[in-house]
């Protein structure tokens, strides 16, 4: 998933180097929405393996 964060990232720019305002902030936009993502996920992963290690 951060991958494809990153991959959005690079399209955005790219895409605002050439002046695709538009398409630039959409891609920044799912961009964002992919990170966030990914760290939620990331998070509730690190406390079900600190619940599940205890024991």
């Amino acid at each position: 998933m951060l991958r494809w964060a990153v991959i959005f990232l690079v399209v955005a720019l790219i895409a605002a180097l050439f002046g695709f305002g538009g398409i630039a902030g959409a891609s920044a936009g799912i961009a964002q929405i992919l990170f966030f993502i990914f760290i939620a996920l990331f998070v509730i992963s690190l406390v079900v393996n600190a619940v599940n290690g205890r024991s």
